[in-house]
């Protein structure tokens, strides 16, 4: 039988799986943009600005993920107090 504390700890791993590929996935579009600022043409950004927010958007992100990250490993007993 499958305790509670087993299932808890499962969902806490896959949210925070999720919200990693959720952080990877924001970096990836900025990397890639600030990739074609220089030059190398993968994706494109109008200019400094736009990629300037978008940095900034995804730092944010990222600080509300790893929170996310945190509190849910938390409740789901992965990190033990």
């Amino acid at each position: 039988m499958v305790s509670i504390t087993e299932v808890k700890s499962t969902i806490a791993l896959a949210i925070a799986g999720a919200f990693g590929f959720i952080i990877a996935l924001i970096w990836r579009d900025i990397i890639v943009g600030l990739m074609n600022m220089a030059g190398l043409s993968v994706s494109s950004f109008a200019d400094a600005t736009g990629a300037a927010i978008a940095t900034l958007t995804a730092v944010v992100i990222t600080v509300i993920c790893v929170i996310g990250i945190l509190y849910i490993t938390k409740w789901g007993g992965v990190i033990k107090e």
